[in-house]
This record gives structure tokens, C-alpha cells and sequence, in this order.
């Protein structure tokens, strides 16, 4: 909800949104497709505690996802996250 709110305040181009698959009030997903539709050139990277087969089978992402499994190092956060924003390939790093 404070993404939401954050998004619609600052006039600057966000890049970026690294979000959490589960979260109160609102899923990761979810804050992603709706500020996507409002920027429509937003990349995304999910990070989760659970395993991504896990969460692929649930429903809650699609395969092909940038998706980063915790716990990670900071050298690895930044590696994908420099990834993302170069070539914007989707990868899964577990």
C-alpha cells in the first residue's frame, strides 16, 4: 500500500520494484500489475522465502519470472539487479 502511495506522489521514472511475493493487505503481484499499468516500462524483481516451484505451483507467479529466493547475499541482490536493469531478461535465482 505505501508503494502505491509513494508511486503516485513522485513524478520521477521508477526503474525498479523489488517486492516481496506474500504481504499483508496486498501480494506482490498485485503491486506489481498495478503500478506496471501506470508505468508501463517498470521492471520488477519478487523475492521470496518460499521456493519458486513452490510458489509457480500455488498460483501466485507465472514461470519466467525474475525471481531471487531468500535468504541471498548483497553481491548477489545487486548482480541480478544489475542484470534486470541491463538486458531486463527474466531469470530465476534460488
Amino acid at each position: 500500500i505505501e508503494a502505491l502511495k509513494i508511486s503516485s506522489e513522485i513524478g520521477e521514472k521508477i526503474d525498479l520494484l523489488v517486492t516481496d511475493v506474500i504481504m499483508p493487505q496486498l501480494g506482490g503481484k498485485e503491486l506489481y500489475d498495478r503500478l506496471k499499468a501506470e508505468r508501463p516500462a517498470l521492471k520488477c524483481i519478487f523475492i521470496s522465502g518460499y521456493p519458486e516451484n513452490a510458489i509457480v505451483k500455488h498460483g501466485v507467479l507465472s514461470p519466467g519470472i525474475n525471481f531471487l529466493q531468500k535468504p541471498f547475499k548483497l553481491e548477489v541482490l545487486l548482480k541480478f539487479i544489475r542484470e534486470v536493469l541491463k538486458k531486463g531478461n527474466p531469470k530465476i535465482i534460488s
